[in-house]
């Protein structure tokens, strides 16, 4: 991915046709490892294309992409069943303020 952001850069930077030189730049800018390898295998499959067109059809490949978290929706209790949870909910809150206003500092406190 990092090489991928590099070489948008330099294109949204006004370098229509960058190198490696000009990835490898980039990426030293901010201290990421240039990776010759991953930089060339970008360079060749972008050669000739432009950058519009590939990010169309990136964004066209990217739409057929399930998203979701693929659980099943769950209503929401009503009534009752909702009471109790907010009741529990209070409770524990009341047990943690108890705590913190507890005296677990010996008997003296950096503010008194």
């Amino acid at each position: 991915m990092k090489v991928i952001a590099a070489y948008l850069l330099a294109v949204l930077g006004g370098n229509s046709c960058p190198k490696a030189k000009d990835l490898k730049s980039i990426l030293g800018s901010v201290g990421a490892e240039a990776d010759d390898d991953r930089i060339e295998l970008l360079l060749s499959q972008v050669e000739g294309k432009d950058i519009t067109e590939l990010i169309a059809a990136g964004r066209e490949k990217l739409a057929l992409v399930p998203a979701g978290g693929g659980g099943v929706a769950v209503a929401a209790p009503t009534g009752a069943a909702a009471a109790a949870p907010a009741a529990e909910e209070k409770k524990e809150e009341k047990k943690v303020e108890e705590k913190e206003e507890s005296d677990d500092d010996m008997g003296f406190s950096l503010f008194d």
